[in-house]
């Protein structure tokens, strides 16, 4: 069997990798080519270009990149003209994934899109595009496959592979030594996003709060986990100082939230990685003010981060462009340090979420797109 893959973000190269493992159980001769991160490539991908390439965050950075992230697309749709694989799955990226399942479902490609955009929460139009794009939708969430049945569109949801893996998630010594866990201490985990454009805007307002919260807790640590090395390096050479309590490392945020008492983290998939691993957090958000503006106008809902979406009511505060502030951080990590009941009622409430999640994600996804397959393979008959 060949596969086209594409993935273009961390999160993505992680769902993808789940994803490869669960198709190699059943044809442990399938070959996947596209855009691959390093688990992928572990699994046996081959990547056309480098995925961090096209991972560009808003209006802004998508302009100044766009000459290099066409020039990638169009290198993986020649390929994938040529190749001719028995799918094509999109991970995620749906600016670039979708243009490109467009194309390829046009030339007779079965293209299969996994992670819904947000197209339920703005920018609804949307709906249009993904129904000429893709043969079917693979969702993290359930109420995201009610909303594509409204919209005659085929769907499956499958969970979220790492929903059942932090039930009996385990950090080796050497990762807790990396880490610097202490014993009697609290550890604050600080994630201000994977892409510079979100790194280079929450990172110093987070450093800032994190100054204030030392000299008021002596007991609690401070460590990002840099998602990339090239943020490792910003975030040392750029932002670090004797002055500041924060430790950066490279990557294993997960077992950083697995270990932290609390998170306070960028809107996204950190947020979704948090409530899995039920750790109490405050959620900050902030673009450029167009950005912003873009947004206001076509949101459809209230919140931004996925947490607050799955549970009722609402529990998890939100920071967004204005009120992302060191002060505004303080004063919600104040509360959650501060107030057992504040603390416990979030836990309890984001301890919900890796049962709801929790599913044989890849084989799941594997199933959905083996019936795909037949069905295509008897209309082509």
């Amino acid at each position: 069997m060949k596969i086209g893959i594409v993935a273009g973000e961390k999160s993505g190269d992680y769902l993808g990798s789940e994803l490869i493992k669960a198709f190699k159980r059943r044809y442990p001769d399938a070959e996947f080519v596209g855009l691959a991160g390093p688990l992928m490539q572990q699994q046996g991908a081959v990547s056309l270009a480098e995925m961090d390439k096209i991972s560009i965050m808003g209006v802004a950075g998508v302009i100044k990149g766009l000459f290099g992230i066409l020039k990638i697309r169009k290198t993986i749709r020649n390929h994938m003209l040529a190749w001719k694989p028995d799918v094509f799955i999109g991970i995620d990226v749906p600016d670039f994934n979708l243009s490109l399942e467009i194309q390829l479902k046009d030339a007779g490609i079965p293209t299969v899109h996994y992670v819904s955009p947000t197209v339920w929460a703005w920018r609804g139009k949307r709906i249009i595009k993904i129904k000429r794009a893709i043969n079917l939708m693979l969702t993290l969430f359930p109420f995201e496959e009610t909303f594509y049945r409204k919209h005659n569109t085929s769907v499956k949801y499958v969970g979220h592979p790492l929903a059942k893996s932090v039930l009996g998630w385990e950090v080796s010594e050497d990762v807790r030594r990396l880490i610097g866990l202490s014993e009697n201490k609290k550890l604050l985990a600080i994630l201000p996003g994977s892409r510079m454009s979100e790194v280079s805007r929450l990172a110093p307002i987070m450093l800032e709060a994190c100054v204030s919260l030392s000299s008021r807790y002596p007991d609690l640590e401070f460590v990002i986990p840099a998602a990339s090395e090239k943020l490792y390096r910003y975030l040392v050479d750029e932002l670090g100082s004797e002055t500041t309590p924060v430790k950066v490392i490279l990557g294993h945020s997960r077992d950083v939230l697995a270990h932290s008492h609390l998170a306070v983290l960028a809107s996204g998939t950190a947020a979704l990685e948090a409530a899995l691993f039920a750790r109490p957090m405050v959620v900050m958000y902030k673009v450029a003010k167009f950005e912003a503006l873009l947004a206001a106008r076509t949101m459809e809902v209230e919140h931004f981060s996925m947490p607050n979406h799955l549970i009722s009511p609402p529990i998890v505060t939100e920071l967004i462009q204005g009120d992302a502030t060191a002060d505004n951080m303080v004063l919600e990590v104040v509360k959650l340090l501060d107030s057992d009941q504040a603390y416990d009622s979030m836990h309890q409430k984001l301890a919900e979420i890796a049962p709801l999640l929790s599913e044989d994600s890849g084989e799941l996804a594997c199933d959905a797109i083996e019936s795909l397959l037949a069905t295509h393979s008897g209309r082509a008959q």
